[in-house]
């Protein structure tokens, strides 16, 4: 087992992350509660459904992926680098999941590490060599042990009811006859710019999270190189992909590996991952120091 060394970089980032998201998701419920737009039952809806997300994010995932359990009689080499991965890490091993697409990617889901489901398409152990699968499954193993997969889900989940919001804004309040007009234009470019923000703070928390997931993908495996040709043959193939198949998953793309893009470069500098090429960057010089 190795030593898991906490990252106090992305501990801090999560922390951050989730208090300004809190505080925006207050500022705009009280601008809500201000145009008198039916809050109480908003508020009623999100808090279910935030409880649902939180005890049931796997399964919806999961569902929303396609994703089905496999058990470790149909999948028992898998099984078996999950269970030697996660003993190194020191960590419970996680369920597997496998989602037919080929789209190449992986994921991790889940409250915590013993709620923990880690899932591949079948693309993806189709096009990686037996080195370069196990190096992805630690970099999600990674994730899992940094506590960092609910967090992330949480923000995802905060950000999107924001966006529905400011989608469908027209539909609230409706039978209000003292809704002054003027306030109710207010709402979207209140619900928008909540949106906007929160993309931006998930943006930032994203970006280094895979980083330190790499780190730990590196330091359960001893070899960093695993992964870096990994990242770079994922990211070749997936420009080879069909975009509609690219448009199936990337409503997923905060979760994965490699982000499923399908549109044009501005989408990536919006994307959730940093640059292959700074994560690869980042490896060799993680395998510098090992060798050092």
């Amino acid at each position: 087992m190795v030593r898991w060394h906490r990252d106090l970089g992305l501990q801090a980032r999560m922390a951050l992350t989730l208090f300004l998201l809190a505080l925006v998701y207050l500022l705009f419920v009280g601008f809500l509660v201000m145009l008198d737009v039916g809050t109480l039952l908003i508020l009623a809806i999100v808090g279910a459904i935030l409880l649902v997300q939180y005890f049931f994010s796997d399964r919806m995932v999961l569902s929303t992926m396609g994703a089905r359990l496999v058990s470790e009689e149909t999948e028992p080499h898998l099984y078996q680098v999950l269970t030697r991965l996660s003993s190194i890490a020191g960590m419970p091993r996680p369920r597997l999941a496998i989602v037919n697409s080929p789209v190449p990617n992986a994921f991790a889901t889940g409250r915590n590490p013993s709620r923990s489901v880690v899932t591949v398409t079948t693309g993806l152990v189709r096009i990686l060599n037996p080195d370069e699968l196990e190096a992805v499954i630690a970099h999600e193993l990674s994730h899992i042990r940094n506590h960092d997969v609910v967090v992330i889900t949480l923000a995802t989940f905060l950000s999107t009811i924001a966006f529905t919001i400011f989608r469908n804004w027209f539909l609230f309040g409706i039978g209000d006859r003292d809704r002054r007009a003027s306030s109710l234009m207010l709402l979207p470019l209140v619900a928008g710019t909540t949106w906007v923000v929160s993309h931006l703070l998930i943006l930032a928390l994203s970006r280094y999270r895979e980083f330190t997931a790499d780190r730990g993908s590196a330091v359960i495996t001893g070899r960093p190189s695993h992964l870096a040709s990994a990242l770079a043959k994922i990211s070749g193939l997936m420009e080879r992909v069909p975009r509609r198949d690219l448009r199936e998953v990337e409503g997923m793309n905060a979760f994965f590996i490699i982000p499923a893009i399908s549109g044009s470069s501005f989408f990536n500098l919006l994307s959730t991952h940093p640059p292959v090429e700074a994560r690869i960057a980042a490896l060799v010089r993680i395998e510098q120091e090992m060798e050092a």
